[in-house]
């Protein structure tokens, strides 16, 4: 499906990835919707694409809760005259620490954003997207969707969960006219960072792309039909090694723990001060 065919519903649209999807979709030729919690943030997200138009609109709600996501479903059923052709569950979260310094609110709402909201959207959204002469679905994962990383326990399970919804749903849609597509970023510079993870990842070594090369990947990837992508290298190789041989994996990341033992203490305590 090209851009210009494509009414696209993007999740988490007020920032980071699903802002810069938003810009390059619509630069593509796409329309879109914006959905996100910041009001003002979806506004001047919506101002930056010039304005409400026919082409974009935004919608604020919480895709945590059953009542957000009701109210963007019913919206998204008939926006753009037909409702939309493309669902992108962008929408993520994540607190970077150790398991044990998490809390059961934090660890549920990860779940909630991360697992539950796509299963959710996508389930409620079915229906319109299957009314399309063609359709598509693009989840956002992660790199720590196929690759477990120390102080990313939960959110890495989050997005491993993502990743096999989107294979079990790709195979459950094949004889459909539904694409379903997986797109797993590395480290990537957005607000949703934490000041220590960022630290760390200088410290690492560790690559991190700006939004706007991320949302031109996977928009390419996207029109292209391609099914699924890891995007950087190394963390490519790594995850195929990881997939092969877990055991050099380990070993490599075991050189690493101190350091991002250290970081992940460092981001609960400035948590702590922040709160």
């Amino acid at each position: 499906m090209k851009a210009a065919e494509m009414r696209a519903l993007i999740t988490g649209a007020s920032s980071g990835i699903g802002c810069a999807l938003a810009r390059e979709l619509h630069g593509r030729g796409a329309s879109v919707l914006l959905v996100g919690r910041n009001a003002q943030a979806l506004e001047r997200a919506a101002q930056a694409l010039g304005g409400r138009s026919t082409r974009v609109d935004w919608i604020a709600a919480d895709l945590a809760t059953a009542e957000g996501r009701a109210r963007v479903v019913a919206a998204a059923s008939h926006w753009g005259g037909g409702g939309i052709n493309v669902l992108v569950n962008n929408a993520g979260c994540g607190d970077f620490g150790m398991l044990d310094d998490l809390d059961d609110a934090a660890i549920e709402r990860l779940f909630a954003i991360n697992a539950v909201a796509p299963v959710q959207m996508t389930r409620a959204l079915l229906p319109t997207l299957r009314s399309q002469p063609m359709g598509a679905i693009l989840n956002i994962g992660s790199v720590f969707g196929s690759l477990g990383y120390p102080g990313f326990t939960a959110y890495s399970a989050s997005k491993f969960a993502l990743r096999g919804f989107t294979e079990a749903l790709r195979r459950e849609l094949a004889d459909s006219k539904i694409g379903v597509h997986y797109f797993a970023p590395r480290a990537t510079k957005t607000g949703m960072n934490a000041a220590a993870v960022d630290r760390m990842n200088v410290e690492l070594k560790v690559a991190m792309d700006p939004p706007a090369q991320v949302a031109a990947a996977a928009c390419a990837m996207l029109e292209a039909g391609k099914t699924s992508a890891v995007f950087g290298w190394p963390e490519k190789l790594f995850v195929r090694i990881n997939a092969l041989l877990p055991g050099v994996v380990d070993g490599s990341l075991r050189k690493q723990l101190p350091v991002i033992r250290r970081h992940a203490a460092t981001a609960v305590a400035e948590r702590v001060t922040q709160s």
